[in-house]
């Protein structure tokens, strides 16, 4: 049974609740104190253990009745009786092939699944479906295109091999018997695959999640399809997720490296230069001041939804963040994305200055008239835009400024790399001042570019 728990915890942690060793031992001890016998008491136990929100009860409630609507495997006979058992299986004629064989006709001997299956013994045949299951590691199963090989792994488990052997002979002495026991084995074969479906429903969930993370992460963030949004907003809020729980609070660093012998010696005059107290050298890290532009305009609609979702992360994780959100005019956001929720303050700035033609010039004269004296050399500045400006003057002398007057000017274009300088592309102009350009049209990309400029900082 314990075997059976740690199945239930995979499937638990495949439905999105964590479950960490601890908790997985206190839910055993709490299990071996209620027991088995009453599925509710069982079910209470495991959720008070387990769960830790409202959430994770409702999917941990579900998973139970999946996990436990699966009959019990058999239990393991001892070594003796269990020979014995199988040998008087062996041994004793099927009571549906004497009826079938006639009273001077030879008793046909038949495995043990041949007679469990011409029994219609359905609590047998679901316990040994359940025990054959564990034999095949069922709980090891991650992708649909993995039931057949599983169901054949079941099938050979409970005996498939000496089935077909009895079907042979008894197609040649008894084809009454063996037509009954073909629509037994289709009727098995039909629940074998029940149980694969079931445990691919169990157990791959989590795996299945990952492998679409995965490919939506390195999705082109320009041709999302519609149905695929709501998907992405939700991939993006765990990079944002990752990136607070891993930047938001002050590492603390080991007084370790090299010793400032000069302070270790004035400290300690008092005792005669004898170091008592040692001083060691420091590291000086700029405080993390960043400055977001990012482009709304109709040619980067698309993108732009999830580039506010991650500028809204990191005024979580930086303390000093402004935002400036442009089309043909540029605006600052950081309170709107400071006071209101993702999805309120993205409609509220596209509809302020969203989906409109862009102009970059005009935007940098924007923020030079009303924003450049915040810049220091401490400031990175961060432009998420296309840097197409429909032909018009792209102002480029003010982003060399901008670059002059603050530490870094890092550029992250949506646009693949072929397409910089073609059209009304000014990305070479621009990439002169620049300390960094990067190519984000995924969400795995502007993921390691968030997080490289973050890191920068600790």
């Amino acid at each position: 049974m314990r075997e059976n728990l740690h199945r239930f915890f995979r499937a638990a942690r495949g439905v999105g609740v964590h479950v960490s060793p601890a908790e997985s031992i206190d839910a055993m001890r709490a299990v071996s104190q209620v027991g088995f016998s009453d599925r509710t008491i069982l079910r209470d136990a495991l959720l008070l253990t387990l769960a830790k929100s409202q959430d994770e009860k409702l999917a941990l409630r579900d998973c139970f009745d999946l996990f436990f609507s699966q009959p019990e495997p058999r239990q393991e006979q001892p070594e003796g009786a269990d020979q014995d058992t199988a040998q008087d299986a062996d041994q004793a004629p099927s009571s549906g092939a004497a009826s079938d064989a006639g009273g001077g006709s030879p008793q046909q001997e038949l495995g043990p699944l041949a007679q469990m299956l011409l029994s219609q013994d359905r609590n047998a045949i679901a316990a040994a479906i359940a025990s054959a299951s564990g034999a095949a590691s069922l709980s090891d199963i991650r992708y649909s295109t993995q039931r057949g090989i599983f169901s054949s792994r079941i099938l050979d488990a409970m005996g498939l091999q000496r089935l077909r052997d009895d079907l042979d002979e008894l197609t040649a002495t008894n084809p009454s018997l063996a037509e009954r026991l073909r629509t037994a084995l289709d009727g098995l074969r039909e629940a074998v695959r029940d149980t694969v479906s079931q445990g691919l429903a169990l157990y791959a969930r989590e795996e299945a999640e990952n492998l679409r993370n995965e490919i939506l992460r390195n999705a082109p963030l320009a041709r999302i399809e519609r149905r695929q949004v709501a998907e992405m907003r939700a991939l993006i809020r765990q990079i944002a997720r990752r990136l607070r729980e891993r930047y938001s609070k002050p590492r603390k660093r080991q007084r370790r490296g090299h010793l400032d012998v000069r302070r270790t010696l004035r400290r300690n005059a008092a005792w005669g230069g004898v170091p008592f107290l040692t001083a060691w050298k420091r590291k000086h890290r700029d405080r993390p001041k960043i400055v977001a532009l990012c482009d709304v305009s109709g040619s980067v609609a698309q993108v732009s939804d999830f580039f506010l979702l991650l500028i809204h992360s990191l005024h979580e994780v930086v303390d000093d963040v402004r935002s400036f959100a442009f089309s043909s005019h540029l605006i600052e956001v950081s309170q709107i994305l400071e006071s209101k929720s993702p999805e309120e303050a993205m409609a509220e700035i596209m509809s302020k200055v969203g989906f409109g033609s862009s102009d970059y010039g005009s935007s940098l004269v924007d923020f030079e008239k009303e924003f450049m004296s915040m810049l220091t050399p401490q400031t990175t500045v961060i432009v998420l835009g296309d840097a197409r400006s429909n032909n018009l003057d792209p102002r480029a002398d003010i982003l060399r400024r901008i670059s002059e007057r603050s530490k870094r000017l890092v550029w992250l274009n949506p646009e693949g790399r072929l397409a910089w300088g073609f059209g009304d592309s000014e990305m070479p102009r621009y990439a002169t001042f620049c300390s960094v350009v990067r190519q984000c049209a995924t969400a795995q990309q502007l993921e390691r570019a968030v997080s490289d400029i973050v890191a920068t900082y600790q």
